[in-house]
């Protein structure tokens, strides 16, 4: 791979040869490093411009809204800038957007709309209620001249090129790492005085190496786990802090690609009800960041307990967890935790994806899916 030097003194690289792929889900996985590498050296002059924007501004509240994966990249979105920044923030779905925004605010308001095609009509209806109510939007997508794009005062472009599969994945990393640059951005001049803004962006700039370490050291064990729990019909996906986002979108990658039931939650709110369904027949994911592990190990055995089987994703092999897990999945360590979900979304990609196969389905094109909903 060729090293390169950005405007911005980063070091960026070309990544190497293209693959083939059996099917399009696949592929658009693999492209992940590629498509962070392209952000990062065609698209942060956007995204710093629009950061100094928004700052001078004088917006007091961020209103974010999307759909399906739009809106989990969303809720990552939101527990960043809620980390980093002062800026007040609430996330609302598209779809309950126009029921649930206030008709009047105290603080200048801008809505942060996310849809990877710009078409969504749930997401330009939010955005027509916010324009009525006298709201900038700042728009994240990755299709120009979308309808959503001429809606906006802002566009935050992610740059993923085309996305052929029904479910989502390259496009949702572009979302992540877009929103989380921007938030790099906010931190600057509306951030937590704590906070090394400088320092998180660098680390961001490692994407690219780190997305594709990770889809290396985890694709052959996830095939292996594909392959083991082909069978299991019945997931619960547990995560806290930013992997609560990761979560509700490992759920639902699930759900699409291999047609079962699977459920995300924040991981002590599934102590408050849902662990009542666990018995031999559940399988459960727990998304671990470090300082989480001594709680989680604990939590995994309650639920072992009761027969079901975990699968768990940490960033070292940590003895305790490895033999309280039936499974574990490492993940590269050191990216700072308020960005975990990019990473620690990639092994449920893929398993969702081998799980598909596995299942004799085609993972690309779900049948009762289309991708944009109009």
């Amino acid at each position: 791979m060729n090293t390169l030097q950005n405007e911005f003194g980063f070091e960026q690289k070309s990544w190497g040869p293209v693959l083939k792929f059996r099917h399009l889900m696949i592929k658009e996985i693999f492209e992940e490093p590629q498509i962070a590498s392209t952000l990062l050296t065609k698209g942060f002059k956007q995204i710093q411009e629009i950061g100094e924007a928004v700052s001078s501004g004088q917006y007091g509240m961020i209103y974010i809204t999307g759909s399906g994966t739009s809106y989990h990249a969303g809720l990552a979105a939101q527990y960043a800038i809620s980390t980093l920044t002062r800026f007040v923030t609430s996330l609302i779905p598209a779809s309950e957007f126009p029921s649930w925004i206030p008709s009047v605010s105290t603080r200048r308001p801008l809505l942060i709309a996310i849809s990877q095609s710009g078409e969504s009509l749930d997401v330009l209806a939010a955005a027509k209620t916010a324009s009525e109510k006298g709201m900038d939007v700042l728009a994240v997508t990755n299709t120009r001249n979308s309808s959503l794009m001429k809606m906006a005062k802002y566009t935050l472009l992610t740059r993923a090129g085309k996305e052929s599969a029904v479910t989502a994945t390259k496009s949702h990393v572009a979302q992540l790492l877009a929103l989380f640059l921007l938030t790099t951005q906010l931190a600057e001049t509306n951030g937590n005085p704590t906070v090394d803004s400088a320092w998180l962006r660098q680390e961001l700039f490692k994407a690219p190496e780190i997305l594709a370490e990770t889809i290396k050291s985890v694709d052959r064990k996830v095939q292996k786990l594909a392959q083991k729990y082909c069978h299991q019909g019945f997931f619960f996906l547990l995560g806290s802090g930013p992997n609560y986002a990761t979560a509700m979108e490992g759920a639902l990658k699930l759900k699409e690609a291999c047609n079962i039931f699977a459920e995300g939650f924040a991981t002590r709110e599934f102590l408050h009800g849902p662990i009542q369904l666990v018995n031999k027949g559940t399988s459960l994911f727990f998304i671990l960041t470090e300082d989480q592990l001594k709680d989680a190990v604990s939590e995994v055995r309650r639920v072992r307990a009761f027969e079901a089987s975990v699968i768990s994703i940490f960033e070292r092999d940590d003895e305790q967890l490895k033999q309280a897990s039936n499974d574990l999945i490492c993940v590269p360590t050191g990216f700072p935790k308020v960005f975990s979900s990019m990473i620690n979304i990639i092994p449920l990609q893929l398993f969702a994806y081998y799980s598909s196969v596995r299942r004799g389905l085609n993972p690309d094109t779900p049948d009762k899916l289309a991708k944009v909903v109009k």
